[in-house]
């Protein structure tokens, strides 16, 4: 099991100097990096379709590689002494987030889903670096030894769980201070099989903007409005920092007023994400929910609304808790879940002001959402509605099939 543990640090002033100096240089190196792939591609890629039979074709430079990149930092540490103050894992690890970067535009990620092209990290984009490797006596107390940095002191708020190992650490620069992730693995730990989703045995949920889901049995979780809650001041900032002159010290301060309310709003929508999925887990069953078209939505005039109510890191962060927990997530097609009746499985055509379902079919009466949530946990368990009605009443248990598991 591999799991990740943040703490806020204390750096002294000097420290604060040396990483800020650290971020810089690997800033930098990240860009040479990212260019000498970049002019290989331009070099290399050719529109033309056909040429004549007797033609001169260039060679063809040498694609550059993780390794070759990284045996290349030699060259660069003796071009550039300041570069032999950075750790030699921190630097080689910059060039392995080069190579993602790139790989992940040209061919992909591993269900074949290509990203936009990497762009050039401006001054101050680049904000963190890793230690790959980290001896397990590097806490000491409340303090953490970083190789080349020294002894750093640290809020320890909560103790390292029992039999895990520290693997790797990366440390973060925020607006409101520096940070470090512990990434933590604990092989004996055994991976939990989860049962076969059943009626009995599984939650379906809607998602929505009036409430922030609902489950199949009619319980709703508010929506917070983080952001519609301090969008009066975040405008009040945004208007005395476009007032100042740039360059100035005081538009820098204004930007880190900036930062920091938006910093806010993102952790208080992050706690509320965790609490709300630990409220779900606590129940001990699968949950079922519907595979949105975020992207699509957050087109639309509900965009601010939907960026708000942040249902892919809520979904991301459920997932993640359900399989530690040995249960699963388990995504349904949307298609008719809210159109549908979930007694009778007739359509019954609803506007989106609807908030009522009203069935003329079977009589059924209940809230819009709920109807959904019915819906969607039904799909999950992979019976359609009667005979999932007919197997809840008589107590019969079948093999169901999966409709997709996330």
């Amino acid at each position: 099991m591999r799991i990740a543990y943040q703490y806020r640090l204390r750096p002294t002033a000097s420290q604060i100097t040396l990483m800020n100096e650290w971020l810089e240089l690997l800033r930098k190196q990240y860009n040479y990096r990212l260019a000498e792939r970049i002019d290989w591609w331009e070099r290399n890629r050719c529109p033309i379709n056909a040429c004549p039979l007797i033609c001169h074709l260039p060679e063809l430079k040498e694609r550059p590689s993780f390794y070759s990149q990284k045996r290349d930092l030699v060259n660069t540490k003796a071009l550039f002494p300041v570069y032999k103050a950075i750790h030699s894992q921190v630097l080689q690890n910059c060039v392995e987030r080069v190579q993602k970067a790139f790989n992940r535009w040209l061919d992909g990620d591993c269900n074949g889903k290509r990203a936009g092209r990497p762009r050039f990290k401006g001054v101050g984009r680049y904000r963190s670096f890793t230690f790959p490797q980290m001896t397990q006596d590097c806490l000491q107390g409340m303090f953490i030894h970083l190789p080349k940095i020294g002894m750093v002191k640290l809020i320890l708020h909560r103790p390292l769980p029992d039999g895990f190992k520290i693997k790797t650490a990366t440390i973060t620069r925020k607006v409101d201070g520096w940070y470090v992730a512990l990434s933590l693995e604990d092989a004996s730990v055994p991976v939990l099989t989860p049962d076969i989703p059943t009626l009995d045995n599984t939650i379906g949920i809607d998602m929505g903007l009036k409430a922030f889901l609902v489950d199949d049995l009619g319980g709703e979780v508010a929506i917070p409005k983080h952001y519609r809650r301090t969008e009066k001041r975040l405008k009040r900032l945004q208007r005395s920092l476009s007032r100042k002159q740039k360059g100035s010290n005081r538009r820098q301060q204004a930007v880190k007023r900036v930062a920091k309310a938006h910093l806010k709003v993102a952790n208080q929508r992050k706690d509320f994400h965790y609490k709300t999925a630990n409220s779900l887990l606590s129940r001990g069953k699968h949950i079922a929910y519907e595979r949105l078209n975020i992207k699509g939505i957050a087109r639309t005039r509900l965009a601010k609304s939907t960026y708000d109510a942040g249902w892919g890191q809520f979904l991301h962060i459920l997932s993640v808790k359900a399989e530690r927990a040995g249960l699963m997530t388990i995504a349904v097609n949307p298609s008719g879940t809210s159109q549908n009746c979930s007694r009778c499985d007739h359509k019954v055509p609803k506007a989106i002001h609807d908030r009522w379902h009203a069935c003329p079919h079977c009589g059924l009466e209940l809230s819009r959402d709920q109807n959904a949530a019915i819906n969607i946990k039904n799909r999950a368990v992979g019976h359609p509605v009667l005979k999932a009605q007919e197997m809840s009443l008589t107590g019969v248990t079948e093999k169901p099939a999966l409709y997709a598991l996330a």
